[in-house]
């Protein structure tokens, strides 16, 4: 593959996750309304908003193949945005504590002069009952103000859980690297 990869998004969870293929891309923000639409689930919304992303990108970068990629969670048919604050964060892990959380990731790729590929990987977390002053060191110590579900699996979040099951374990840091590396070797790149 001789064109330019480029990742829809700005986030340092998703570069760091890409960094890990160890292949040169350069970051784009996508900079899309990410509001749910009335009634959209979870997984539709991860979907569409990959898709958005992908092809907001490629519109500014008509040469590249670009990669997006997109996570939402649900609990009890109710979509969990990110904290944002402290209490927030609190707040959410509160209600979560002994629950089952579905995330959907999904990860899109575009190349010049073709459609956008969608994939979307589920992982079910189930979190174990947590304590009021366990989530408190929790939010301190970990600061997931800007994660769904208000917990970093790829830290200290991994202690909140009594299960996690999942075809990629990449896909709830939030990039689905199997698939993703898929499409990446049918495009002809070497990975490894």
């Amino acid at each position: 593959m001789n064109r330019e990869l480029i990742l829809a998004s700005e986030s340092r969870y998703k570069k760091k996750i890409l960094d890990r293929l160890r292949i040169p891309f350069s970051i784009t923000a996508p900079t899309i309304d990410e509001t749910p639409r009335s009634g959209e689930s979870a997984r539709d919304l991860s979907r569409r908003l990959a898709q958005q992303k992908a092809e907001t990108v490629a519109n500014r970068h008509p040469n590249a193949t670009v990669i997006s990629t997109d996570q939402a969670a649900e609990v009890d048919g109710i979509i969990l945005g990110k904290p944002g604050t402290n209490q927030n964060a609190f707040d959410m892990l509160q209600t979560l504590s002994g629950k089952t959380v579905s995330f959907f990731t999904s990860v899109g790729m575009i190349q010049p002069s073709a459609s956008c590929l969608i994939h979307t990987e589920e992982v079910i977390v189930t979190l174990r009952q947590l304590e009021d002053q366990e989530i408190t060191r929790y939010v301190k110590a970990d600061m997931p103000l800007d994660c769904a579900g208000s917990f970093k699996v790829e830290s200290l979040g991994i202690s909140l859980f009594t299960s996690v099951k999942s075809k990629d374990p990449t896909a709830l840091e939030g990039l689905p690297l199997i698939r993703l590396c898929q499409w990446l070797r049918d495009q002809g790149l070497e990975i490894p």
